[in-house]
């Protein structure tokens, strides 16, 4: 189980510093190609997002690996199904439900993540 945990926690901390951390550095002409929703939403919100995004990777990985309130990993990966529970509800309000795919798989793995850090701890 704890293999299990590090494998798909790091995994999916890499893809949220990723566009979490292109959301909050990088400008709307830039994130369009890329997420057709930015051109709709603030971009004070689109960073806020991308904010919570980073925090929420750092949140699945710190606590776990240095041992100190390793309960805030299972809140983290809980913060992580929020806000894929948002986008979907985003895509599907916008009729892009073609566009549903990662954003079920990330809700997926975020769900695991929660599950394996509480059968871990």
């Amino acid at each position: 189980m704890l293999i299990a945990f590090w494998i798909v926690a790091a995994l999916l901390a890499l893809f949220y510093v990723y566009s979490g951390g292109a959301k909050v550095v990088r400008s709307r002409e830039k994130l369009q190609p890329m997420m057709h929703w930015v051109d709709s939403t603030p971009l004070p919100i689109v960073r806020v997002i991308g904010l919570l995004e980073v925090l929420g990777a750092i949140g699945l990985i710190l606590p776990a690996l240095t041992g100190i309130l390793p309960s805030l990993t299972v809140v983290a990966a809980l913060g992580l199904v929020a806000v894929q529970v948002g986008a979907i509800i985003l895509h599907v309000v916008r009729g892009e439900v073609r566009q549903l795919g990662l954003n079920v798989v990330l809700l997926i793995l975020a769900g695991v993540v929660a599950w394996l850090a509480t059968v871990w701890n």
